[in-house]
């Protein structure tokens, strides 16, 4: 073998496995997503170092996990069971994306179908679990903002402690069976029924009760009044209206007297 044909072979078979290995060399991550590198001769899934969108070279021999950042919905139908044990259908709706930087330690513990392992589970639990601290009548009306903020509160806890990030948790609905959800709206119906009458009957109340005040108050101002009208005040009243009569251009004065205590009397005029 000629002096230097080692270095040639060498140099082939390295070009040879570039060729081939090229396509697992060389990726470019979109915007939207990241990676994570699993490095099998030496430290194994680097889960502190994520990559970020762009291009990026990778030795053929490790290998690369792509994941998709972006945000994603998962809607569930499931029947769950009140406090009473009765049957409940609830339809949630749950929106999220995994943490960027944590993309590592998803993958490590849960693997690219960590929705179906990890999100759509605890989902489940939650609404299971708040679900069974209240009535089918709570949940369907009386408490329906508190019951969905339990389920929020706990599966956004949940997820968060797992590198998920829950953007939004919405109930779509409550659906009850027929004769459980009648029973209800008919007591619904009944309680407000009650509440009007009972408003009606404090109105009427405030209303009896304030013409009551007003005629002790009218009783009281003719009390009054009639206690200070003396004879002697209504005669020196009655002068004085004549008086003031008499000056009027249009009146002719016919002064006439009836009896002791009696008044004047203006008669005629134009």
């Amino acid at each position: 073998m000629k002096k230097g044909q080692p270095l040639i072979i060498a140099a082939a078979a390295l070009a040879v496995l570039i060729l081939f290995s090229g396509m697992g060399m060389f990726y470019t991550i979109k915007p939207g997503e990241r990676a994570v590198i699993f490095r099998k001769f030496t430290s194994g899934l680097d889960k502190e170092h994520v990559l970020s969108p762009g291009f990026q070279v990778v030795a053929p021999w490790n290998s690369l996990y792509l994941y998709d950042v972006k945000e994603q919905k998962s809607e569930e139908t499931m029947d769950v069971l009140d406090k009473n044990g009765l049957s409940v259908n609830i339809d949630v709706s749950v929106r999220f994306n995994p943490v960027y930087n944590k993309i590592g330690y998803l993958h490590e513990v849960f693997g690219k179908n960590y929705i179906n392992q990890l999100v759509i589970p605890e989902v489940r639990s939650s609404v299971r679990q708040v679900a069974g601290r209240f009535t089918a009548e709570e949940i369907y009306s009386t408490k329906r903002q508190e019951v969905e903020t339990s389920i929020i509160t706990e599966t956004s806890k949940s997820l968060k402690k797992n590198n998920i990030d829950m953007r939004a948790l919405l109930i779509r609905s409550i659906n009850l069976p027929a004769k459980i959800k009648q029973a209800i709206e008919n007591k619904l119906k009944q309680e407000q029924e009650a509440l009007a009458y009972r408003f009606k009957l404090e109105r009427e109340k405030s209303e009896a009760e304030r013409k009551r005040i007003g005629a002790e108050g009218e009783a009281a101002a003719n009390k009054i009044i009639n206690s200070s009208l003396t004879p002697a005040l209504l005669k020196m009243r009655g002068i004085e209206a004549t008086i003031e009569l008499s000056k009027s251009p249009n009146s002719k004065v016919v002064v006439i007297g009836s009896g002791k205590e009696g008044l004047p009397l203006i008669l005629g005029n134009n």
